[in-house]
């Protein structure tokens, strides 16, 4: 009997140390446990809003929902490679990850287009996350992107607006404009007119301070403010010419593999999660600094009278239809847009 007791208590006593030492067995395996570090660099400069209120969320997130054990080394744009080769230096695994735009993946994967912004499509940012979640477009980026070996997220859905260094009241006096732009809306601005070029974040300002070009587009008021352009652009057009998932995220698959399976999670639901958190962030900041850069700067907004946005609508339909001969599943998916627009009451 006194045998018994004395194996009970030693029984209890040893369930008593396992319990209290399981945490700290815990926390020294997750210590000893090897940091994972992956480069990312991003198309953003780093005075651009996105790549602090983007990019650095993301970093700092990703630290703390992984108690530290994954890390991203953000890198500003032109840090490692040029930001049109973002896409294909992730690819290669030059590095793990990716920030980029997806006027600067059309080639790679032509359905980029709609992502890079179709002109005079989507009108409101609710319309634009109802088409890439519910009609199911960023499922078929995913599709298209994973070929090459690369898992796609998108960072926001925002407007693109023009800020100019004149008045631009009809699409006549878009005609010889000299403008920065990239992607799909520089194919459609070239179209009307306007003397449309490509040029990197970084030299965009000096571009426009110089006179070399007469406009161009960041982002909208929230981008155009923190590079600076409002300094010398006096006038900002409305309506936005785009509202899209433009900015984006790309993963080297592989590497993606070789993470833990908590953390392919945590990374997974964390991006999926910023989406959401960042396009309502932004479409509020959006208002903010519209209405604060014409009250400080002085700057005027123009919106386009509906005649000429009906100008521009039917001349941007045409490239629409354009874009569709360089790709069937391009062609699928736009059809696809038309119909969501004849539900809408707009076509």
């Amino acid at each position: 009997m006194r045998a018994k007791r004395v194996f009970s208590m030693i029984l209890l006593s040893a369930l008593v140390l396992c319990l209290v030492l399981a945490p700290l067995t815990q926390d020294a395996s997750w210590a000893a446990e090897k940091v994972i570090k992956w480069k990312v660099q991003s198309h953003w400069p780093s005075a651009s809003p996105s790549y602090k209120g983007s990019l650095l969320v993301i970093v700092d997130k990703l630290k703390e929902r992984t108690n530290g054990r994954f890390i991203l080394e953000p890198f500003p744009s032109g840090s490692l490679v040029p930001a049109k080769e973002i896409a294909n230096a992730t690819k290669r695994g030059m590095f793990e990850m990716g920030g980029t735009s997806t006027a600067y993946t059309r080639d790679m994967v032509p359905l980029s287009g709609i992502g890079a912004g179709l002109p005079y499509s989507f009108r409101a940012a609710w319309e634009a996350f109802y088409f890439y979640k519910r009609v199911g477009y960023e499922k078929a980026m995913k599709d298209a992107f994973v070929k090459h070996g690369l898992l796609f997220f998108t960072d926001k859905i925002y407007p693109t607006e023009l800020v100019l260094k004149k008045p631009v009241r009809t699409m006549e006096d878009f005609k010889g404009l000299k403008l920065r732009s990239s992607g799909t809306l520089q194919i459609f601005f070239t179209s009307i007119g306007a003397a449309a070029s490509y040029l990197p974040g970084a030299e965009v300002y000096p571009a426009l301070a110089s006179g070399v070009v007469e406009g161009a587009h960041w982002g909208a008021a929230q981008g155009a403010n923190k590079m600076g352009f409002y300094d010398v652009c006096k006038y900002h057009l409305m309506p936005s010419f785009v509202i899209a998932g433009t900015d984006v995220y790309l993963i080297n698959k592989k590497a993606f593999d070789k993470l833990p399976a908590d953390i392919q999670q945590t990374l997974t639901q964390t991006l999926d999660e910023h989406l959401w958190l960042r396009s309502n962030q932004y479409i509020f900041q959006e208002a903010k600094t519209l209405a604060m850069v014409q009250k400080e700067k002085g700057v005027e907004v123009i919106t386009l009278p509906p005649e000429e946005q009906q100008k521009m609508t039917r001349a941007a339909i045409k490239l629409w239809d354009e874009e569709a001969k360089k790709d069937p599943e391009y062609a699928e998916w736009i059809e696809k847009m038309k119909e969501f627009f004849k539900e809408l009451g707009y076509l």
